[in-house]
């Protein structure tokens, strides 16, 4: 149990920072004067960073042990983070976020790292609390603009306070953390090419695809929240960021609750219902503020159709912790169909994940750019959760008997074939 509680506390310290240029982004945009895609290419780049080293740190685990590649990924960010208070042009924070955003590439590292520590009808379970460390988010919410108040605005006091803790982090880490030789893998899939030959199974895709919306799309939106509440609301840094932190905060830590859903319920039924919620609530959410006149036989009449601040942060909740259940459903799909290769899996989809939530933010941006619509953001999510949808139901036969199944494992292993036979 210390390896899961210390995995998820530097897990957690690893996501806030991942996600710091959610606040810190505010006062770099207005002291660079960036426009809002050179804001949502800021903001992003340290999760590209975190979501391509999630292949081969998937890999490392399976074959050296979660424990010395989680730390070693740690470190390598301290100093980076250190830095980043000393830029002062915009390819600098650039390149220094590259670096930081390593720490991203822990959650490929901690998730079968601990799941190995207990039995497979409990793994959901183990996952899902390690997963709520993506609650790291909204640490950042209320801590750094707390830290930058505490400065008198300085943001810098940011970066060099995160950089000390991560520090610390790794101390603890290694502390209360062990190693079972018994939990590394010997087999193929420690191989890049051997991994890379998983993209064959269609199963792997399909979980890419559902990930890089649930996970994928909290992240981005987590990234985004503070700008939107600035710009749509009026509101200002640190009420923005608090706001923010209702859909931050259930997205992370109620992902634990997910995962014994999933365990008792069945993945596939988990998802599906997962998706037809953020469905509905991102169709609502995508409506922009609107003012139309209609002639009425008493003569014109306007109406004007807006989200309160209220309705808008409660929708965010919801799709918060919609959001939270989903990342941890997809990975019991993992551990359910290929059990031998957590690591090797949860690295592909990771990344997948990962990528969502580095093209989604930019897309944002140019979204808002070209349209002045603050809302176009919510629009672009509405359509990735249809694909979600549209694959769902055709991807998975006799779906509906099977959704109805209790048990772990019902949702993903008992018609489908196991990765072994796919690949010979």
């Amino acid at each position: 149990m210390s390896v899961l509680l210390a995995s998820t506390f530097a897990f957690t310290i690893c996501f806030a920072v991942w996600t710091v240029f959610s606040v810190l982004g505010i006062p770099i945009k207005q002291q660079l004067q960036l426009n809002e895609t050179e804001f949502g290419l800021l903001a992003a780049m340290p999760v590209l960073s975190g979501a391509l080293v999630r292949v081969p740190l998937g890999i490392w685990t399976d074959r050296y042990g979660g424990r010395i590649v989680f730390l070693l990924t740690m470190l390598a960010a301290v100093v980076p983070l250190w830095l980043l208070s000393y830029a002062t042009h915009y390819w600098q924070f650039l390149i220094l976020a590259v670096f930081i955003g390593l720490v991203g590439g822990t959650f490929s590292v901690g998730t079968p790292y601990v799941a190995r520590w207990f039995k497979r009808e409990r793994q959901g379970f183990a996952m899902g609390i390690f997963g709520a460390g993506n609650s790291g988010s909204a640490v950042t919410m209320f801590v750094a603009p707390a830290l930058i108040a505490a400065a008198a605005g300085a943001w810098t006091i940011v970066p060099q306070v995160y950089a000390a803790s991560l520090l610390a982090t790794v101390v603890l880490f290694w502390l209360f953390t062990a190693t079972n030789p018994a939990h590394l893998q010997t087999t193929a899939s420690t191989d890049f090419r051997a991994q890379l030959q998983l993209l064959k199974d269609p199963r792997v895709w399909r979980y890419c695809q559902y990930y890089s919306v649930v996970f994928g799309g909290y992240v981005a939106l987590a990234l985004w929240m503070t700008r939107y509440y600035i710009g749509e609301y009026g509101y200002s840094m640190s009420s923005a960021a608090f706001l923010a932190a209702c859909f931050s905060l259930p997205g992370g830590v109620l992902r634990a609750l997910g995962g014994w859903i999933s365990d008792h319920v069945g993945a596939y039924r988990t998802t599906w219902w997962v998706m037809w919620i953020i469905w509905v609530a991102f169709f609502i959410l995508s409506y922009p503020n609107t003012e139309f006149t209609i002639q009425t036989a008493h003569g014109a009449q306007t109406f004007h159709l807006a989200l309160s601040p209220t309705l808008f942060t409660l929708l965010m909740f919801t799709v918060g912790i919609a959001m939270a259940i989903g990342k941890a459903s997809v990975f019991k799909f993992i551990s359910d169909d290929f059990d031998g290769n957590i690591g090797a899996v949860s690295g592909l989809v990771g990344l997948a994940g990962g990528l969502g939530g580095f093209i989604l933010p930019i897309l944002f941006g140019i979204l808002l750019d070209y349209t002045g619509i603050n809302s176009s953001c919510f629009m672009l999510m509405y359509g990735t959760v249809c694909v979600s949808l549209i694959w769902m139901h055709y991807g998975f036969p006799g779906k509906d008997a099977r959704a109805t199944q209790k048990g772990p494992s019902t949702a993903s292993s008992q018609e489908i074939p196991q990765a072994d036979a796919i690949l010979g």
